[in-house]
């Protein structure tokens, strides 16, 4: 992987963290096109910084809610931020779980299996496509709630399957109000990815990989930018937008992958 495969990849990450349409598998996609020819765990690695960049952009953008969060947690008071990063917490329990028990059998997907990405994203599709059906009722997220949207953000590790497509599809299915499942969607994830980094920087992993440095410092810069780009204005079109659209884009591409994995 050069300087300008790591720009785009980055780029790529940074545009389809916010939308529901895969990042992982974009990803994926993105290094089968352009001959990337990474192990696994190296692979697997890339992904993860550039997922850590997209979460850094988030805190920045959601910067205000987190600091809300913070400050309900140091009041020791049993008020909505509180309640709020209770419901974070249970989320993260079976993505936690699942990253724990599954994680060799996790890295090995994300080694340019196109044809799998492909039918994730048709089965993405079909989620945004129910989820579009499904009515509005306006209600908060609930803590057996947040558990379901947890379980769906675990199945969502799988690289073509989107994580935000998943978890505001499963949110807004259980009747959540599509502004408050966007919310959660976007800040349930931050800290699942800075434990992961945490998780391989005690553990040595980073340290111990053969993966050019410089290189993933690049990428991890021009996802940090293009996030901050993104979800400052591509949030609203989540929220507002029919997900019956993105539904659409998922089964073309999908479809696309899966064509192009039989044609080689």
């Amino acid at each position: 992987m050069d300087v300008l495969d790591a720009v785009i990849l980055g780029i790529i990450q940074g545009l389809t963290e916010f939308l529901p349409v895969s990042s992982s598998g974009h990803l994926e996609l993105g290094k089968a096109i352009l001959g990337d020819t990474s192990v696994p765990e190296e692979s697997l690695l890339f992904t993860v910084v550039l997922h850590f960049a997209t979460a850094l952009s988030t805190i920045v953008v959601f910067r205000k809610d987190i600091l809300e969060i913070f400050g309900g947690l140091l009041s020791l008071k049993w008020n909505e931020e509180t309640q709020f990063s209770v419901k974070i917490i249970i989320s993260m329990i079976p993505a936690v779980l699942v990253g724990l028990l599954f994680e060799e059998q996790l890295e090995a997907l994300f080694g340019g299996n196109i044809l799998f990405v492909g039918f994730m994203l048709l089965i993405t599709a079909l989620l945004l496509w129910l989820a579009d059906k499904a009515k509005n009722t306006g209600k908060k997220v609930s803590y057996s709630n947040a558990f379901v949207i947890g379980v769906s953000q675990a199945i969502a590790m799988l690289p073509g399957i989107s994580r935000s497509g998943a978890t505001i599809s499963t949110s807004v299915l259980l009747g959540n109000d599509k502004t408050k499942a966007a919310r959660f969607s976007f800040l349930m994830v931050v800290p699942l990815i800075f434990g992961k980094i945490a998780k391989d920087l005690l553990s040595g992993e980073l340290m111990e990989s053969s993966a050019d440095f410089s290189i993933l410092a690049i990428g991890f810069v021009a996802a940090f930018l293009a996030g901050l780009v993104a979800c400052t204005w591509m949030i609203a079109l989540v929220k507002k937008s029919k997900l019956s659209w993105f539904a659409i884009y998922c089964f073309v591409v999908g479809l696309a992958a899966i064509i192009f994995a039989y044609a080689q």
